[in-house]
């Protein structure tokens, strides 16, 4: 019997045919191939909820069958261009002089997205170390919250 696991979709490009879930309960994120969510691999987004199932691949976990959870909660209302990003907007009007502190799940998420754009031929383990690594760094300097 194969167990079913519940997470988030960290990220999905649709262009490139995979994406990453973070498991619910933590550990090595899993990747997702867009051959294991068919049809529905455009409704996809950061966020989402998910059931699947895992297998252990050649470079890592890997999702052997997924299903959507919530389809339609938390999916964003209109896709931003490339480059606008509310948040930074509403950082720069309200600049103290101060950086943000962040939450280590969203230091995780901006890591994660860095990696997946700028070296996407990573494996998730090598992504779960990095994040590791520079998640006790940002630990140290105060970067997010303890």
């Amino acid at each position: 019997m194969v167990a079913v696991a519940v997470g988030r979709v960290l990220r999905f490009d649709d262009v490139r045919g995979y994406g990453f879930i973070a498991p619910a309960g933590g550990g090595v994120d899993v990747f997702v191939h867009a051959n294991d969510l068919g049809e529905l691999r455009h409704l996809v987004h950061a966020g989402m909820r998910v059931e699947y199932e895992v297998e252990q691949g050649e470079r890592g976990p890997k999702v052997s069958s997924v299903r959507m959870v919530d389809p339609l909660v938390n999916r964003p209302a209109d896709r931003r261009p490339p480059g606008v990003d509310a948040r930074a907007k509403a950082a720069a009007a309200d600049d103290d002089g101060m950086c943000d502190v962040l939450a280590p799940s969203e230091f995780t998420t901006e890591v994660t997205e860095i990696l997946l754009q700028h070296v996407p031929t990573l494996t998730g383990a090598q992504i779960s170390q990095i994040r590791e690594r520079l998640g006790e760094h940002a630990r140290s300097h105060g970067w997010i919250e303890v």
